[in-house]
């Protein structure tokens, strides 16, 4: 398993339109792979939104967002779990 963290900060005068595009068009492309898992979208009160996918081998990447309403550009880490 592998764990994708997305994560973006929008311009605060467009954080409604960023949400709305990873949650109807970035995350539903994710969704339909076949190695994908499940998929968590987290916002926060500062302007950012994190993406947590699960993945049963290499995750598929999120396309680049509209670049008119984001304020840096996306980053992205992969985790695996850890037995203990």
């Amino acid at each position: 398993m592998i764990v994708r963290m997305w994560e973006i900060r929008a311009y605060p005068h467009h954080f409604p339109e960023l949400l709305s595009w990873v949650c109807d068009i970035a995350v539903p492309g994710l969704e339909i792979q076949p190695l994908h898992v499940s998929t968590e979208i987290f916002s926060s009160a500062d302007g950012r939104i994190v993406v947590m996918s699960r993945w049963r081998g290499e995750p598929t990447p999120l396309p680049d967002p509209p670049r008119d309403l984001v304020a840096r550009s996306a980053h992205s880490w992969d985790f695996t779990p850890v037995d203990r």
